[in-house]
């Protein structure tokens, strides 16, 4: 009798994971081994028989200085898309942690530009930083800061930093949403103590405070460092890359080779490429997670 309902839920099992494996297997499994097929070829989207070139493509690649560049617009996205949401939404959070009255009201306006269309927050911050009629040029003038005034995205010194510097301000809504809740859970009592203990707010914030929310710390920097590496429609929309490959990233870059080079086989190498550097990073944030939760859970 045990032995057939060991069967019994073993089958049972199957049956609703069933769903589940197929669905990645037909969206995520086989667009995979697709894209490594393509990445040993040389497919210009036309050939139904594309010559086999083996590695000349990841050598290629790795040759590329255009692709060396956009990796280096890559890492400081990665740096600075990740860092500064990260203080941003905490500054908010801690002044917010303990006030009740209208708080849902912040938290909604916050939290509105993560859920508004990238393409409309590109195209809305495009025309703010409009040389001749954009908000920013005209107030930098009202205030006597004239002598700053530039063609934001036109500039390569400038144009990745101002879109950069957009997509910070339509993460950091959402960082600052999910510390809150986060905070919500945090032992006051303890932050207490440790001001009677003569802790000071940074001693508290490092010592109290952080180490009780680092997991979701942690779920979110594995979030908004992701989309560092995988960034495409804000830069695609507000330069396309552009002036001059300033603001080429990967994701930018395989898009151009792909679809407007017609070179399909090294835009999904390109492609790969950006899978192969995110995986590690993820996968040891998301181990770190599970081991600080499970340590505050006591597992």
């Amino acid at each position: 009798m045990p032995r057939v309902t060991r069967r019994a839920q073993m089958r049972l099992g199957i049956l609703l994971v069933a769903p589940a494996i197929a669905v990645m297997a037909v969206f995520f499994l086989f667009p995979m081994v697709n894209a490594v097929y393509f990445a040993f070829v040389d497919f210009d989207g036309l050939d139904p028989a594309p010559p086999f070139v083996g590695l000349d493509n990841f050598t290629e690649m790795f040759s590329d200085e255009r692709m060396w560049a956009a990796l280096g617009n890559n890492a400081v996205w990665i740096a600075l898309g990740t860092a500064a949401p990260l203080l941003i939404g905490l500054a908010l959070a801690l002044p917010m942690w303990t006030v009740r009255r209208g708080s849902a009201l912040y938290r909604v306006a916050f939290f509105m530009p993560y859920v508004l269309p990238q393409v409309a927050i590109g195209i809305v911050w495009s025309w703010i930083y409009d040389p001749v009629r954009g908000w920013l040029n005209r107030v930098l003038e009202v205030i006597g800061l004239g002598g700053l005034q530039t063609g934001w995205l036109g500039n390569p010194d400038t144009a990745l930093f101002a879109v950069l510097a957009t997509a910070v301000w339509a993460t950091s809504g959402f960082v600052f949403v999910i510390f809150l809740s986060a905070l919500r859970n945090v032992d006051v009592e303890q932050v207490e103590a440790s001001r009677l203990d003569g802790a000071n707010a940074l001693q508290r914030l490092w010592h109290v405070i952080l180490p009780q929310i680092m997991p979701v710390f942690l779920m979110v920097t594995t979030i908004t460092l992701i989309g560092g590496f995988s960034v495409f429609d804000i830069i695609f929309v507000m330069t396309g890359g552009g002036p001059a490959g300033a603001t080429d990233v990967l994701g930018t870059y395989a898009y151009t080779s792909a679809f407007e080079l017609s070179r399909i086989s090294y835009g999904i190498t390109l492609a790969l490429f950006i899978t192969v550097l995110a995986v590690p990073f993820t996968i040891g944030l998301n181990r770190l997670q599970r081991r600080l939760s499970m340590q505050g859970t006591g597992a």
